[in-house]
């Protein structure tokens, strides 16, 4: 086809076009769009693409390259920290493919979208009754962001512009807490945990506050899926010298846990993914977050469901109340990054903790804990495996550590076995070579022992 020939939508493959933009642009060639681009990090040359086929035979190339990822059922997980393998009922996954659910996800006009916005002011609710707390909005993209949104949501409030995270925090979570907060000059100190224990170093902790301190950020159950004991004292420590506290959640773990309000958290945040959603290569998720007194709503991210009545009082309505923080609204003064939300995932979530039922989610909670904890202790008879790692009570995940064996060995080794477990720990955790095991209602006595027989067989 001839570089001047009119291609309709196409308009860089018109010379035309493409010299009455640049010149309406003021540049001399497409190139120059991309000057901020370091040189270094650009690709130099043409790409080295194969020639265009047909259809079938480029389907049946694409799946063959797909089938060497490790992928459930196919290969057994025991993989945790952020994404968990937990079963979704099929009648999730049937309501969210609802065609009035999944074309009106975002409900920018309030006045259309009555079931969606039924459904996240569902959600909402249930948020509040298992967070402890009085507004949830609805909702941030995942655990991370809703972090690092609190933490800057607490420099707001204090006009403070240091922030405490715990060192046994998700790396995820740590990294976009700080890549949120080095543009606007906030301050991120890490604070030591108890390698014995895997919780936070509560002298520590009192020791790095400050007349600037603004937040202090813990994970509960953590990263390494111990549950913080001095929860409660962490809170009081940060009130006291005048810091919002941040947590972060699992949700299930609330089936057995104390919600983070009820020990005096501020701002509660967290990973809605395992309440109804696939693991889906590691998205899309559902980020949690939520407030203990309302009045912090107003400095709240993302959007506000409330439910009022029709103007002669006969009829339930529900619409938006609050989304003044986002960038459709105030674009430049915006004051949070959550330009849209997951509410496709907050309706499964929220469909997934009514058909549970409050009974049904405490058995659920039960059943975690019991596999977990059979599992750590059938992995403590394997020689030169200390499981676990950490004394302190743990949920679903816990730490394994390794006397004689790499960490990443190990977890390639089981990878080739078909087995995505034993993620490997950072080394800035220092606590050795060890690795991250999750265990769920959905892993049998069966499953364990599989895992078990073939760690024995590579664990020097």
């Amino acid at each position: 086809m001839e570089e001047g020939s009119h291609i309709p939508f196409l308009p860089n493959k018109n010379a035309k076009a493409v010299k009455k933009m640049m010149e309406k642009l003021g540049i001399a060639s497409v190139e120059e769009l991309f000057a901020d681009i370091p040189g270094s990090v650009r690709v130099k040359g043409g790409l080295n693409l194969e020639e265009a086929t047909d259809e079938y035979t480029l389907r049946r190339e694409v799946e063959k390259k797909l089938s060497s990822n490790l992928t459930y059922p196919d290969a057994l997980c025991f993989l945790g920290g952020g994404v968990w393998h937990h079963y979704v009922p099929a009648v999730v996954d049937s309501i969210v493919s609802r065609q009035e659910f999944y074309t009106s996800y975002t409900p920018y006009q309030p006045e259309i979208s009555q079931g969606m916005l039924q459904v996240l002011f569902e959600y909402q609710s249930l948020m509040c009754d298992l967070l402890c707390m009085e507004a949830c909005n609805s909702s941030m993209y995942d655990w991370a962001s809703a972090a690092a949104e609190a933490v800057r949501m607490a420099v707001r409030i204090t006009g403070r512009k240091k922030v405490l995270v715990a060192g046994n925090v998700g790396p995820e979570r740590k990294s976009v807490i700080k890549t949120y907060s080095w543009p606007v000059g906030i301050e991120v100190k890490e604070i030591a945990f108890d390698k014995e224990t895997g919780e936070v170093d509560i002298g520590g902790l009192e020791a790095s506050f400050d007349s600037e301190t603004a937040a202090v950020y813990f994970e509960n159950p953590n990263y390494f899926g111990v549950i913080e004991s001095q929860a409660n004292t962490i809170s009081e420590i940060a009130h006291r010298n005048g810091s919002i506290v941040i947590t972060g959640i699992e949700p299930l773990s609330l089936s057995l846990i104390k919600g983070p309000g009820s020990y005096g958290a501020d701002i509660a945040v967290g990973e809605g993914q395992p309440m109804g959603i696939h693991m889906n290569y590691g998205g899309p998720h559902l980020g949690i977050f939520a407030v203990k007194d309302v009045k912090l709503a107003r400095s709240m991210p993302g959007r506000l469901i409330g439910m009022t009545t029709t103007l002669d009082g006969s009829e339930r309505a529900f619409t938006m109340v609050l989304q003044s923080r986002e960038q459709h609204i105030r674009r430049e003064g915006a004051t949070s990054n959550i330009c849209t939300n997951q509410a496709l995932m907050a309706l499964a979530a929220a469909s997934y903790l009514s058909l549970l039922g409050k009974r049904g989610f405490r058995e659920l909670g039960e059943t975690i804990i019991s596999t977990s904890h059979y599992a750590a202790k059938r992995l403590s008879e394997i020689k030169n495996l200390i499981s676990p790692l950490f004394r302190g009570s743990f949920f679903q995940d816990f730490v394994v550590g390794y006397r004689n064996s790499d960490s990443n060995y190990i977890f390639r080794e089981l990878a080739a076995r078909r087995i995505n477990a034993g993620y490997p720990l950072s080394e800035s955790f220092g606590v050795g070579m060890a690795g991250l095991y999750s265990f769920t209602e959905v892993h049998t006595s069966e499953d364990i022992e599989i895992l078990a027989k073939n760690l024995e067989d590579v664990v020097r």
